[in-house]
């Protein structure tokens, strides 16, 4: 039997639409004992985690906690958590994850009405409000960041028509979330999730989520089964949420104050969630926020520079992530594999109508940075050449660098 070697990946920078390279104290934080799921060391971990995402998030919610597993696990628990078969649920898709709320949905028997723009474009208010009034939803459920096409959608008015019409608002924010404005409660959003591996700068593996009152009241309305046994009287399953783990009524009694068993608790991600917030907190959120818009502004000054075009309405682009056309008669996954292979360097390609046609390049977390900005555009520009494009010489480094002394001045 041949032996396997230790673990020993390559040394990479992870400059795509995410995951990302993590902050070296988040790694540092993981590799730290475990301790048993209920020893005073670990609750008190857990306890300092929702007071620091509460900040995050920019809420006073004390239902704010995390989901263990990645991202996803986040959106489906709340959205298996908040909405009953049968249910009306509005999507508003302007990219992949929009697509991915409506199908999570439906996987809840939810009747799922979708709208949908051109990818490149952000749905606009009014068009929400028309659809809400049209619809008559239990709930909203919107992306705010869709890594798919770069786009922000504003979120700032949408909270308020949703109470208006007696709505719940519902955002994922994974791949925004740290890295661009978010104001829970002053945006009125009802529920909200998010991952690590984004702009919060850490693996993929735990989902921050933070629930309003109203949030909360709708989950803890719904049946429950406890150690399997059904409440008395109750004759049809139709009204329990269609999942134990992901079941947010449970996971909120584990995260309060009686701590009642649900899972064990992944503690090394735990760990890591902690330091993502202790991080972004100790830099300063607004500060961190302008770091990622001052680098997203040099990168998209960059690839202009080595004369790429942008995709999308760049006015509603995230600060983390640009999308830009693959040149015609670039092979856009050789010159991917050339960056990786030859530069250590990872950047995306995309899905769907959008697949082959542009590259994503992330600037967010650990990376939201000028010395791995003014490398990747070094590298791009070199890839690019060997394929045979024409780029203006130093071009995306010249540009890109103007941004950031400009800043500076």
């Amino acid at each position: 039997m041949t032996a396997i070697p230790p673990l020993d990946p390559p040394a990479r920078l992870l400059m795509g639409p995410g995951p990302i390279s993590a902050y070296p104290s988040v790694l540092r934080a993981m590799s730290a004992p475990l301790v048993g799921q209920y020893d005073p060391f670990m609750t008190g971990a857990m306890s300092d985690t929702q007071e620091l995402y509460r900040q995050v998030w920019a809420t006073e919610n004390d239902a704010t906690l995390l989901v263990d597993g990645t991202s996803r696990a986040g959106i489906e628990a709340a959205l298996v958590s908040l909405v009953r078969p049968g249910d009306r649920v509005l999507v508003p898709v302007f990219g992949r994850f929009g697509h991915l709320l409506a199908e999570i949905a439906e996987r809840a028997l939810a009747e799922v009405h979708r709208i949908e723009v051109e990818w490149g474009q952000v749905v606009p208010v009014s068009l929400i409000e028309e659809a809400i009034l049209r619809v008559k939803p239990h709930v909203l459920a919107l992306v705010q960041g869709d890594t798919s096409t770069t786009m922000n959608q504003p979120l700032d008015e949408v909270g308020a028509i949703c109470e208006r019409h007696g709505v719940l608002f519902y955002t994922d924010a994974t791949a925004s979330l740290g890295g661009n404005p978010f104001e829970a409660d002053a945006w009125g959003v009802d529920a909200a999730t998010a991952g690590l591996q984004k702009c919060l700068g850490g693996p993929s593996g735990s989902a921050p989520i933070t629930l309003s009152d109203r949030a909360v009241e709708a989950i803890r309305s719904r049946k429950r089964i406890e150690a399997g046994i059904r409440e008395e009287g109750d004759e049809s399953a139709s009204d329990f949420v269609r999942s134990n783990y992901f079941d947010l009524g449970m996971i909120l009694d584990y995260w309060g104050p009686r701590r009642l068993n649900h899972h064990t608790e992944a503690t090394s991600m735990l760990y890591a969630a902690r330091e993502c917030a202790r991080v972004l907190l100790a830099e300063g959120r607004d500060a961190v926020i302008e770091r990622h818009r001052l680098s997203g502004a040099a990168m998209l000054a960059g690839v202009e520079g080595l004369g790429l075009t942008v995709f999308g309405d760049v006015a509603h682009k995230m600060h983390n992530v640009v999308a830009v056309e693959i040149p015609d008669g670039v092979p856009g996954d050789a010159a991917r594999g050339a960056l990786l292979d030859d530069f250590g360097i990872e950047i995306g390609t995309s899905f769907g109508p959008l697949h082959g046609r542009v590259w994503r390049i992330g600037t967010m977390g650990y990376n939201a940075r000028k010395d791995t900005v003014l490398t990747t555009l070094a590298a791009l520009e070199a890839v690019l050449r060997r394929f045979g494009a024409s780029v203006p010489a130093g071009g995306g480094v010249e540009a890109a660098s103007e941004v950031y002394s400009g800043a500076a001045g």
